[in-house]
């Protein structure tokens, strides 16, 4: 395992175990949660840090919904400051989103933490603020070489990206050009390559009007499982789908590990929200308390396929 990860895990069973004295009610904390929008992978997110508070005792969220609107979330921000929460936990619309929410949180004394989208600033972040998340140098690399295995290293993929203004999306879609460029994969060619925003129902869209413009394709990539899924729609609605399609997704949401054990979806790539929240959480409290926490807390990316699929449906 990288030093890193054994770095992370040992200063996560530290941290968690801190938290813990933070259960009495003369150390209770209110924490802002701060989203940037409502879709599968935010609510597991959501849902891990309610669970984890629950589990710790004491300590109260404030939940908020920013709607996908960067001015909404600017101006929640404000508000859970103006309320003075100790600490604030924040999905940010978008990575230069980061910095001037960065200066707020600063300039009022609130530790702040990035979860999941890297800010743009994320190599120099201040004393306070941290930013949790996992490696996307993992998670598109892991999901373009095992798509470039099931093709035995040749033919032609669609690549479907996310926001162009996501730092995950960018990363991902970088490693799935690292891969193919790469020896063993050197003879798979992307014939089409766009954004569909992550959305489910844009990519079957785009997928549909690939297909209307003659595209012919052995495989679709998607920065999330979302648009894989949408993908599929499109596949299927365009009469293109066959048992030898190959759609690769990245989150391993529920619907996602569904479509993997049914077939539709061969890859999807775990990143871990139930461990990113706890992380994020117990990362909030420590800061909020005065501790010590690592500027960067990374959660491993998992590879999903139906031969594993099981296992990660059981935990859901």
């Amino acid at each position: 395992m990288w030093n890193g990860h054994r770095a992370v895990i040992r200063w996560l069973a530290v941290i968690g175990a801190a938290a813990l004295l933070l259960t009495t009610p003369a150390n209770a904390k209110t924490v802002g949660l701060l989203l940037s929008r409502s879709d599968d992978f935010m609510n597991l997110l959501r849902l891990s840090i309610e669970d984890h508070a629950g589990s710790l005792g004491e300590v109260d969220l404030a939940v908020e919904d920013a709607q996908g609107n960067a001015d909404r979330q600017m101006d929640l921000l404000k508000g859970l400051i103006a309320d003075r929460v100790d600490a604030v936990i924040v999905v940010a619309i978008d990575a230069e989103q980061g910095m001037p929410m960065s200066q707020l949180a600063g300039k009022a004394g609130i530790p702040l933490v990035f979860l999941n989208k890297e800010p743009i600033h994320v190599d120099e972040l201040p004393e306070g603020q941290v930013y949790v998340g996992s490696n996307e140098r993992e998670s598109g690399t892991l999901q373009a070489a095992e798509v470039c295995r099931l093709l035995g290293g040749k033919g032609r993929i669609a690549v479907v990206m996310g926001e162009l203004l996501h730092s995950a999306a960018r990363a991902r879609t970088r490693d799935i050009d690292e891969v193919v460029s790469g020896k063993d994969c050197s003879r798979i060619r992307i014939v089409e390559r766009q954004s569909a925003n992550g959305s489910r129902q844009q990519a079957q869209t785009l997928v549909a009007e690939w297909l209307e413009a003659g595209a012919d394709f052995d495989a679709v990539i998607a920065n999330n499982d979302e648009m894989a899924l949408g993908a599929i729609e499109g596949l299927k609605a365009g009469a293109a789908w066959t048992d030898e399609m190959i759609v690769a997704g990245i989150d391993a949401t529920k619907d996602g590990l569904v479509a993997v054990r049914d077939g539709d979806m061969q890859v999807t790539v775990l990143q871990n929200a139930e461990q990113q929240g706890e992380a994020a959480l117990d990362a909030a409290l420590a800061l909020a308390s005065g501790g010590i926490v690592p500027a960067k807390i990374f959660v491993p990316f998992e590879l999903v396929t139906r031969a594993n699929v099981d296992t990660y449906l059981a935990a859901r």
